[in-house]
């Protein structure tokens, strides 16, 4: 179910007054109800999938407790192995398989291959099972304690506002939410509303507006060049991020409206003044999870140089292979952890750019990178990396005769009037993103009434008419 279409409007307006009418025991049962048909929407088989991995980690988190310390660690693996086993097979086994099968065709003597799985990835399956991963290493751990109730340890995996795409959250920061008895609160009913309007216009105005041009020339087969690639990486850089970042929003804000609270998961990461800093403000939760329970166990950065490095390569790359089973991801994730350990060196240097430029280069370089993101395999973002750096290849590529979404005379897919308004989109984006993170914003909330809500309005309409609504899915979902 899409946050952005009528069916999950129809579902909130349901489940929210559902939620403040029932009395507090009997709220979790509402929401673990609708969590589950929320993620049965679509296919509803695999609803099985999760309960398997709550099922698994519920027991596994109980015996560790009930466990002498020499016992714990095996309840651990069973755990660990669970869930990465259910993970693997969904996701990587049809990658493995075609690698096997690729040195089948290297080594002739070798005549058997291996057949493809006709399996579909349970939606979101990366983020709930991390979310799982994290409560049982809390727990082995005594950070955590484990949940007793079986349907509120479901409902920690499930909540529906952050079942597909995250936050990834930890237990420590949502487990007791479940148990605490919520009242209805009209500032945070209207600050929720406020960040669903927001993300709402991220996703619908801005994200799947630029999707068009980006996929125009991402999924085309004639060769683009110069500033066409250019511009569509730029689109698409913005188009990922406000598609994310709005899912993130919505998810916060309608967990507020029930007085859930929701980690923060991007903090304006395109105003980053180096790679380092734009971890630290890009998909918090999942980059923080791997800060906690992967970089950190491995020793982090109090080891020697070559470890260090090993460390930060284990974790990029591991972290690219989580988004997806291409050989694009892991390239995008050595590619940030060789920038990371570029910028150990240069830091050294004691080398510094002015702030703005500084931003750029870091936007610049976050571009190049999500061309392996965006592209379907290696061959194909080597050649638009190349294209980048030949302009003098065609501007006048930008436009085309060719009948691309049945408009003769496009420019990257899209009619002149619509390929300027995608153009005004991305000094609108970062105009708007500035506004927000150098705490303009808190300007806003002292405007007069009648302002606020001509703003309010103004944003509802552009959803309206300027949205594009073609039950496009998040890009998230997908990992």
């Amino acid at each position: 179910m899409l946050f952005n279409s009528f069916a999950f409007l129809v579902f909130a307006l349901i489940v929210v007054p559902l939620f403040f009418l029932l009395s507090h025991k009997h709220r979790w049962k509402l929401l673990l109800v609708s969590s589950c048909l929320f993620y049965m929407y679509l296919i509803p088989i695999y609803i099985l999938v999760l309960f398997a991995v709550i099922t698994i980690d519920y027991f596994a988190a109980i015996q560790i407790e009930k466990a002498q310390e020499k016992h714990k660690k095996k309840y651990l693996l069973f755990s660990l192995f669970g869930n990465l086993g259910i993970l693997f097979f969904f996701k990587y086994f049809n990658f493995f398989i075609d690698n096997v099968n690729h040195l089948n065709t290297t080594f002739p003597f070798i005549k058997s291959r291996l057949q493809h799985l006709d399996i579909i990835l349970p939606i979101g399956l990366s983020f709930h099972t991390f979310q799982a991963i994290s409560y049982v290493v809390e727990v082995y751990k005594g950070n955590q304690k484990p949940e007793k109730n079986y349907g509120i340890y479901a409902l920690y995996v499930m909540f529906f506002p952050q079942l597909v795409a995250g936050p990834i959250e930890r237990p420590q920061n949502m487990l007791h939410q479940f148990h605490e008895e919520k009242k209805f609160s009209f500032d945070a009913f209207f600050s929720g509303l406020r960040l669903i309007l927001w993300g709402l216009f991220l996703k619908s105005v801005v994200a799947d507006r630029l999707a068009i041009p980006v996929d125009a020339v991402y999924n085309s087969d004639s060769q683009w060049h110069g500033l066409a690639v250019l511009l569509a990486t730029i689109f698409f850089a913005i188009q990922i991020y406000c598609d994310f970042a709005g899912y993130s929003y919505i998810a916060i804000g309608i967990a507020r409206i029930m007085g859930f609270s929701l980690m923060k998961n991007f903090n304006h990461p395109y105003f980053s003044k180096n790679i380092e800093a734009f971890w630290k403000r890009w998909h918090i939760s999942l980059s923080s999870w791997f800060r906690d329970y992967v970089y950190i166990p491995l020793g982090g950065n109090r080891v020697s140089k070559i470890v260090y490095i090993r460390n930060i390569l284990i974790v990029f790359i591991l972290s690219g292979f989580w988004h997806g089973a291409n050989y694009t991801f892991i390239a995008w994730g050595l590619y940030h952890a060789l920038l990371i350990l570029l910028l150990l060196f240069i830091s050294k240097l004691k080398f510094q750019l002015p702030n703005f430029l500084s931003i750029l280069v870091t936007f610049f370089l976050v571009c190049i990178g999500w061309i392996f993101f965006r592209a379907d395999n290696i061959h194909i973002a080597k050649s638009m990396i190349l294209e980048i750096f030949h302009f003098s290849k065609g501007y006048s590529r930008l436009y085309t005769n060719n009948d691309i979404h049945g408009l003769p005379g496009t420019f990257l897919g899209l009619p002149f009037i619509n390929f300027i308004y995608s153009l005004c989109l991305i000094p609108l984006f970062f105009y708007l993103e500035n506004f927000i993170c150098s705490k303009k914003i808190n300007r806003f909330y002292s405007y007069p009434t009648y302002l606020k809500w001509s703003i309010y309005y103004l944003a509802i309409l552009s959803i309206i008419f300027l949205g594009v609504f073609d039950t496009r899915q998040f890009i998230y979902f997908q990992f």
